[in-house]
């Protein structure tokens, strides 16, 4: 099997939010991460997405360029908007731009619901192979929730289970939807889960299924996971049901470190981790594949407060900062991030969904103020 990437020094607790992200070696990003240099030049394919999602991609651009970040962006539109049911909603041009530059950078993306669209966020996973979904979530200073001891991280297997898109209609009053689960996607995901725990000086890992129930599917997705544990007897392993894994985040979140699951129920718990440290609007994604890696917005379009100056760009921020330390610069995403914990410590120019009566603008500029400090 692959070796893991070396583990880096931890930083201190402050600097730990979004850990840091590589590819599995052998696994296109791997190499490039290692060879990367501040001094490169990188070209980002940038989705702004619909309706926040153009106001949160310029405020996370004015920060980067603030920061002086060697990045170049490459924007592409995608967008259910005058598109017929059965048309493609993504062009090939978008899609080999991402295949090229190797990152690309997406705003939140809304697929109508029931009107014949494929969902536009599993078709850019199956597209692009982008196979597993990371999502770190850790408590916030200056961001008043119940917990203040949440430091989770959620791996999730991207491209299968029930989100395979395989469902029919039997008869009428009865749909058969399929939960596909292999053997190769299971492996590759378990994979990057224990050597992302192990660089990033996680101390456990935890497998979440249902397989009391589903015992072949999930059985399959467990033996897999508990094979790869194996070669990783520094990494402390379990498994867990996903039903007593949502208990136990809601009582004690600290209980859990990394967690790798299958599609649907990642989809589920990274939601819930993200409610403790204040919602979808506070936390990053980022998606993993052989060549590419695609930082994301997960949470929704928010139509009621398009063009209004109100939204939270944070979520999309933290999420390009894991690009950017996967890209290898770790001292300019660190410089960028402590900027930002310092402006939610405050709370003088933080959002209304925070608590706050700063505008998009005004937290922006915030944020690039403190890099100058």
């Amino acid at each position: 099997p692959p070796s893991p990437p070396s583990p880096r020094m931890p930083r201190p607790a402050a600097r730990l939010l979004i850990p840091a992200l590589r590819a599995i070696p052998s696994r296109g990003l791997a190499a490039a991460a290692a060879a990367a240099s501040p001094a490169k030049q990188y070209t980002v394919t940038l989705f702004p997405g619909d309706g926040i999602g153009p106001e949160i991609s310029t405020a996370v651009t004015q920060i980067f360029s603030a920061a002086k970040l060697p990045i170049t962006w490459e924007p592409h539109t995608i967008s259910t908007q005058n598109v017929k049911p059965g048309e493609p909603l993504i062009t090939r041009e978008a899609l080999d731009s991402v295949l090229r530059n190797g990152y690309g950078l997406k705003g939140p993306l809304e697929t109508p619901v029931g009107k014949g669209h494929k969902s536009l966020n599993l078709t850019l996973r199956k597209e692009l192979g982008l196979y597993a979904n990371v999502r770190p979530c850790l408590s916030l200073k200056g961001v008043k929730t119940l917990y203040d001891n949440v430091n989770v991280v959620t791996i999730r297997e991207n491209t299968e289970g029930e989100y395979s898109g395989l469902e029919h209609t039997v008869k009428p009053g009865v749909v058969e939807s399929l939960k596909v689960i292999t053997r190769d996607a299971s492996m590759r995901v378990a994979e990057y889960a224990f050597a992302y725990a192990q660089t990033n000086k996680r101390k456990r890992v935890t497998a979440v299924h249902k397989a009391n129930v589903m015992k072949q599917s999930d059985g399959l997705f467990l033996a897999c996971v508990e094979e790869v544990a194996a070669r990783f007897p520094d990494i402390e392993y379990e498994h867990m049901l996903i039903d007593n894994c949502a208990s136990f985040l809601v009582a004690n979140p600290s209980r859990l470190d990394v967690m790798v699951m299958p599609n649907l129920y990642g989809d589920i718990i990274s939601d819930l981790c993200a409610g403790l440290i204040g919602g979808l609007g506070l936390t990053p994604s980022c998606n993993m594949g052989e060549s590419t890696c695609l930082a994301e917005a997960v949470h929704g379009t928010a139509p009621d407060i398009v063009g209004k100056g109100l939204a939270n760009p944070t979520a999309l921020l933290m999420s390009g900062l894991m690009m950017v330390r996967h890209m290898g610069m770790h001292a300019e995403a660190d410089k960028i991030e402590g900027a930002i914990h310092a402006v939610l410590e405050e709370g003088k120019y933080v959002t209304g969904d925070i608590g706050g009566k700063a505008s998009t603008k005004d937290y922006t500029n915030a944020i690039i103020d403190r890099l100058d400090m």
